[in-house]
């Protein structure tokens, strides 16, 4: 918590406009709108991840998701559809109640793959990664006669989203229920066993294969949901774009909160705070870049996942003695992150200070910090 303070005056200091400051209310409905629409589908990953697993198909079931929920309404009131009419509530309940079942066919289809094919979760999951947003945009294609998306106009079913409270309000009961299935069941327990050490977990008479298939299905029917609510809010079904790189940001979440990606450790109320703490570093750089922010969406989190994640090894290397810039790939290494320093100080901040300089200053601190390293080993009882 004290991370995403820190990280919200921060912003707020450094942006021309103070936007925190001066619409603190319109920042943070949108923070909350978009941290829900995020956090539904990375407590799905959480549960995964904690489970030992991994899930690469988010956001291509996302996209997937959206497009079953317009293809349905589109079945259903084709008319409506077509004129930019109400299609009715009716319609739009049935539409979601299918693709649920679609998001629970596809954590199905997952569970198969790795349980009775025997793929790795990373390859089963990274086939539904390409395949499914293919697979959408053909239907799209069919059902529209060449057409790449399907427009929504129906008000009640753009409410789903547009509306701060719906997905708030989705994601606290969803994360609450996670919780409490996580930390007080006895099915929690057994999900943690399998990700300490499945082989344990299995000779101790737990039945694993149904533990994975309540993993990944509650993903994906997670990532259904996601699906449903980002339709809503750009009132578009399209599998070209739609949930693109999503997958990343629920992993981002996930580890951010603390959940370990051997699987076995993390707390749901972790992946909350860390769903929290990425939107919310997206959304400050997001008012600091101004124009065009959503080209460093990618950059952020791949920053954020390697900072999460290298935190703690970093600290484990350390304990073992072990030099993180030792030899020449220490070198290598030291220069490397001092080009990358200055490149993106040159993006982020070249009204400000000359990102050149800034990479020689880094470079300089890197070489000072690799000869203390030594003197440090050196001077360390065998």
């Amino acid at each position: 918590m004290a991370a995403i303070v820190a990280v919200v005056l921060l912003s707020a200091a450094i942006d021309t406009q103070h936007v925190y400051f001066t619409r603190p209310s319109d920042s943070a409905i949108n923070v909350l709108r978009q941290t829900a629409l995020l956090g539904i589908f990375s407590l799905g990953a959480a549960v995964v991840i904690i489970a030992g697993g991994i899930d690469l198909s988010s956001g291509s079931v996302i996209a997937f998701s959206g497009t079953v929920c317009g293809l349905v309404m589109l079945e259903l009131a084709p008319n409506e559809m077509k004129q930019g009419l109400p299609v009715g509530l009716l319609v739009i309940v049935a539409a979601i109640a299918a693709t649920l079942v679609v998001g629970f066919l596809i954590g199905s289809l997952h569970t198969w793959l790795i349980t009775v094919i025997g793929l790795p979760p990373f390859v089963a999951t990274l086939a539904t990664l390409v395949g499914l947003r293919s697979l959408g945009r053909a239907m799209v294609a069919q059902v529209t006669q060449g057409g790449s998306q399907i427009q929504i106009f129906d008000a009640q079913f753009r409410y789903l989203a547009t509306s701060v409270w719906i997905p708030v309000l989705m994601f606290v009961v969803l994360a609450g229920a996670v919780w409490l299935l996580m930390e007080r069941t006895v099915v929690g327990r057994h999900l943690y066993a399998l990700g300490g050490n499945e082989n344990a977990a299995r000779l101790s008479g737990i039945r694993t294969d149904n533990l994975k298939w309540l993993a990944y299905s509650l993903s994906a029917i997670f990532s259904a949901l996601a699906g449903i609510l980002y339709t809503c809010e750009v009132a578009t079904a399209d599998p070209e774009k739609l949930g693109k790189g999503y997958e990343l940001n629920a992993i981002a979440a996930a580890v951010v909160g603390g959940c370990s990606l051997t699987g076995g450790s993390g707390t749901i109320p972790g992946a909350v705070l860390g769903v929290l703490f990425l939107r919310v570093v997206i959304d400050g750089v997001a008012k600091i870049i101004k124009r065009s922010a959503d080209i460093y969406e990618g950059l952020i989190v791949g920053v954020v996942v390697v900072v999460a994640v290298a935190f703690t090894q970093l600290r484990q290397s350390g304990r073992r003695g072990q030099r993180f810039l030792g030899g020449a790939l220490g070198i290598v290494t030291a220069v490397n992150l001092a080009v990358l320093t200055g490149l993106l100080v040159t993006l982020f901040g070249q009204e400000v200070i000359d990102g050149k300089v800034v990479g020689v200053v880094a470079l300089a601190v890197l070489i000072l910090g690799r000869f203390l390293e030594g003197r440090s080993a050196a001077h360390k009882p065998p």
